[in-house]
């Protein structure tokens, strides 16, 4: 496992290997949970440290996974095309807000298309409130244009980290929940 997080320079050094090259990442590789650790807003190569300490602070996450009527061969097997389920969180103490949604990913670097259909509020186990956001079509069907993304640019050859630039232009770190256990 990686003893160090990369640092600014480090991830756009690698954000221009990706765009000549893609990154190579699949589906497999994402699949997890992830504690957002730092971000830089467009154009900076020094992480924005008080958005990163609030959202660090927030436990902000972002899980992937099959889509829960996938058999663990299928889900094996993923490809490119392949459905995954999102949640995107934050938690405040036991209180937690989550967006959950579909993605997919499309492309050679590739992008990480996703919309939300769910908006929960949780506290601990308990769900207080589960409503559904609008969806206009399949997801499938729906242009790229419109969507939200994540632009995946590298991860650790271990999986301990994941970077991506988001649709509005900035850059965002996360550590793999298991290898922060293992840290």
């Amino acid at each position: 496992m990686s003893d160090s997080l990369p640092d600014g320079p480090q991830l756009l050094a690698l954000e221009c290997a990706s765009r000549r090259n893609g990154s190579g990442l699949s589906p497999a590789a994402l699949r997890g949970t992830w504690i957002l650790q730092r971000t830089w807003p467009r154009g900076r190569s020094t992480p924005a440290d008080l958005s990163s300490t609030l959202l660090r602070g927030l436990g902000a996450s972002l899980s992937l996974s099959a889509p829960a009527e996938s058999t663990d061969a299928a889900a094996s097997a993923a490809s490119e095309a392949d459905p995954l389920e999102i949640i995107n969180s934050v938690r405040l103490g036991m209180l937690e807000l989550r967006f959950c949604g579909e993605a997919r990913l499309q492309g050679r670097r590739p992008l990480l298309l996703f919309r939300f259909l769910r908006l929960q509020l949780r506290l601990g186990a308990r769900t207080l409130v589960d409503r559904p956001l609008p969806a206009a079509a399949p997801f499938s069907s729906l242009p790229v244009a419109g969507l939200p993304f994540f632009a995946l640019i590298a991860a650790d050859p271990e999986g301990s980290w994941l970077a991506a630039r988001g649709k509005g232009g900035g850059l965002a770190l996360w550590q793999r929940v298991d290898a922060r256990r293992q840290a």
